[in-house]
């Protein structure tokens, strides 16, 4: 259903809780759930099954595809592509019967940086600008700008450009 107050697109089968924000020209697909405090730009299309808690701050013209929750405490700066199913943290240490959401690390995805699908970050790093983490890459530590990463733990294999070509190995 389109919001034409918003001006957003929202599925039927989805829900946005009264207090999320979110920018014009976003399409929100089936069975996702976004949650009060929630800030998500302008132009962004999220996928199937996708989970935004309410301190996530997402940017212009994100890509977030399907079965992806993206927690409290992660920052996703404009142009941003999150690949299907890749995975956030942010507790390092989690334990079901310990409380932590005091102890949240802040993870930063800069402008215009690659996730593959099911790659795992870890709480608590910065991908940098245009970086590259390849698919199914564990990424333990943060990722320099332009940086090409995969394997596990995630190693730098190369450099891409900003379109996301490899320009050195």
């Amino acid at each position: 259903m389109k919001n034409e107050a918003e001006d957003y697109f929202v599925h039927e089968s989805s829900y946005v809780d009264e207090g999320a924000q979110i920018g014009k020209g976003t399409r929100i697909w089936h069975f996702s759930h976004i949650m009060s405090g929630a800030v998500i730009g302008e132009e962004c299309s999220i996928g199937q099954n996708v989970n935004i808690a309410g301190g996530a701050v997402i940017g212009n013209r994100v890509k977030i595809q399907n079965n992806v929750s993206v927690y409290d405490s992660v920052v996703l700066e404009d142009d941003v592509f999150c690949g299907p199913s890749c995975v956030f943290t942010n507790v390092i240490n989690p334990r079901a019967f310990v409380e932590r959401k005091d102890e949240y690390k802040t993870t930063l995805v800069k402008t215009g940086a690659t996730i593959g699908a099911n790659a795992t970050i870890v709480c608590g790093i910065t991908l940098g600008r245009y970086s590259f983490a390849g698919a199914g890459a564990v990424v333990t530590k943060d990722v320099p700008d332009y940086a090409l990463v995969y394997g596990n733990p995630a190693k730098i294999c190369g450099y891409v450009n900003e379109s996301g070509e490899i320009t050195k190995r």
